[in-house]
């Protein structure tokens, strides 16, 4: 597969997993889709050659190429796809995103998968985007959560870089994420913490706090990673203020772009947003196709 529909800053090891998501992504939605075959584009001679243009229909941030072009050469290895937008792109309304042609049964094959990853990972880059934006100058980054469409994690998280944002964790077996359940069954934060240090897993370690008690101890403990969830704006400035940069200080809870920005100015370097990826609303596109 061609690395470029991707964007760029991707280390290697990154883009090999994310070429191994996409052919396993296509490959299931193809399957899901199609099945035993397309019996509606079976009604088309089958060496007819088509034309086909993918137009957008309202302000967005493209995103999801590659997913798109590998459900078009799964079923046609020959079929071209000819791009006007780049990835990560602002896009208008009546842009024509890119011109396609090859076999006719499988461009109408292939067109509702496609389609249906181009406009879901646009719609989480655009959604990215807009709280970047939103707090841009600040010094704070927006960050994805594993709240993300099963079976997609890999795809949304590269939607949020797309658009402009910054990844957690991809799962559980790469970071460490103390929550206030594992806190109550370790017996509080001193020893949650010392058994996470003990683990000596070689990942981050993140604790997550519900108050500055919690997080004067989670501090004493020497975590350097904290999540204050849903703290107030004036308990978030009172925990940069006690902090004083001994640890990383990530918000997350109730964040909306109507308070980000306020929330980016206590001083927190991090906000991580679990709607960026869980309340998606997918881009409108439309493909139109014409024979040759």
């Amino acid at each position: 597969m061609n690395m470029h529909p991707f964007i760029s800053g991707l280390s290697p090891e990154e883009t090999r997993k994310l070429q191994e998501a996409v052919l396993l992504n296509t490959a299931a939605a193809l399957e899901e889709d199609i099945g035993s075959g397309d019996l509606t584009a079976s009604l088309l001679p089958a060496d007819l050659a088509a034309h086909a243009r993918v137009v957008n229909r309202e302000a967005a941030v493209l995103c999801g190429k590659a997913w798109f072009e590998a459900c078009f050469h799964a079923l046609d290895t020959n079929a071209s796809i000819r791009w006007h937008a780049h990835e990560g792109e602002a896009i208008q309304p009546g842009q024509i995103l890119c011109e396609l042609s090859g076999n006719a049964r499988a461009l109408l094959s292939a067109e509702r998968p496609a389609l249906n990853f181009l406009q879901t990972l646009s719609g989480t880059a655009t959604a990215t985007r807009r709280y970047a934006d939103a707090i841009k100058g600040t010094g704070a980054v927006v960050m994805d959560t594993r709240k993300t469409l099963p079976g997609l994690r890999l795809a949304q998280k590269y939607a949020v870089r797309a658009g402009g944002g910054a990844n957690q964790r991809v799962g559980l077996f790469d970071g460490i994420l103390i929550k206030e359940n594992h806190i109550a069954a370790a017996g509080g934060v001193a020893q949650v913490m010392q058994a996470a240090f003990a683990l000596d897993a070689g990942v981050s370690i993140q604790i997550e706090v519900e108050s500055l008690d919690e997080l004067d101890q989670a501090l004493a403990a020497g975590a350097k990673l904290i999540l204050l969830d849903n703290f107030s704006i004036g308990q978030m400035r009172e925990a940069v203020a006690l902090t004083q940069g001994r640890a990383v200080l990530e918000a997350s809870g109730n964040i909306t772009l109507e308070n980000i920005r306020a929330v980016a100015e206590t001083g927190v370097a991090r906000i991580s947003i679990g709607s960026l990826t869980k309340h998606v609303r997918a881009v409108d596109l439309s493909m139109r196709i014409a024979t040759l």
